[in-house]
């Protein structure tokens, strides 16, 4: 289904809505279950995905340079996400809301982009924003979908892998990744933008604005109460862990180094 429904001006207020994601932390040895059918979450660092970390850092720097007025993450799953809400919030997000899903599902398999953009269709529908920021992607599945699948849902406007963003005049100017180097955009707002690498360094959060997310209100609205279908679409059949990595050798000349490419088809 598509939502058509009117925004304000953004000259008027621009709020920004900002959906975030709680993975392993990027720093954690993954290891694969012995079932192969997804990874071993116990007892491992959990944080918030690092593309998420860079769309509420350039959300904050909006706010700051008084582009936005508003700044709300929004966050799907089990109970324990609340904890990245908090970390946005200690961050300098005003607002959250925490769609709750059962403790048992896992974000990173039975949890995917169709079934997300479909939800932050609703939140887009209730919250009304200017602009949806997010990561361009999540570094537990890795699909980079749920953008490109929100903007089509809303029929919004998209620029995604942005590593530069101006938002003047109702518009915002980004500079993307693409593989041939870098390409400038320009949307009309409201507009979905994802974000790469390149955008920002996010802030890390003092302890005293940590103590005070603690405190604050997170709005809970459970799954089942907006209707939507989160069934996966996909199977995971198996999920294996790379090929160990072969040791490099040492040569002792440069007529050796040749010879060892071409034997390896390098040449």
């Amino acid at each position: 289904f598509f939502i058509y429904f009117k925004v304000q001006s953004a000259n008027a207020i621009m709020k920004v809505l900002i959906p975030i994601k709680r993975v392993i932390d990027y720093t954690v040895k993954i290891r694969v279950r012995p079932d192969k059918k997804g990874v071993d979450k116990k007892a491992v660092k959990m944080s918030m995905n690092p593309f998420c970390e860079i769309a509420v850092e350039e959300a904050i720097r909006m706010k700051e340079a008084k582009i936005a007025s508003e700044l709300v993450a929004v966050t799907i799953g089990p109970t324990k996400c609340n904890e990245q809400l908090r970390t946005a919030m200690a961050m300098g997000i005003d607002r959250a809301i925490h769609i709750k899903t059962a403790d048992a599902l896992e974000t990173d398999i039975h949890l995917q982009p169709l079934a997300v953009s479909r939800i932050l269709a609703q939140i887009v529908q209730k919250e009304t924003p200017q602009l949806v920021l997010l990561g361009k992607q999540s570094i537990d599945d890795d699909s980079n979908q749920v953008a490109q699948m929100l903007a089509g849902r809303l029929r919004w406007p998209q620029a995604t892998f942005a590593s530069s963003i101006t938002v003047a005049d109702d518009k915002a100017e980004v500079l993307r990744e693409v593989d041939g180097g870098a390409q400038r955009v320009s949307v009309s707002l409201p507009a979905v933008i994802s974000t790469d690498l390149r955008l920002n360094e996010p802030r890390f959060a003092t302890l005293q604005n940590i103590m005070k997310a603690r405190k604050k209100p997170i709005e809970e609205i459970a799954v089942d109460e907006l209707g939507i279908n989160i069934e996966p679409t996909l199977e995971y059949l198996e999920i294996v862990d790379p090929p160990v990595r072969k040791g490099g050798v040492f040569v002792d000349s440069v007529q050796e180094l040749f010879d060892k490419m071409k034997q390896h088809e390098c040449l």
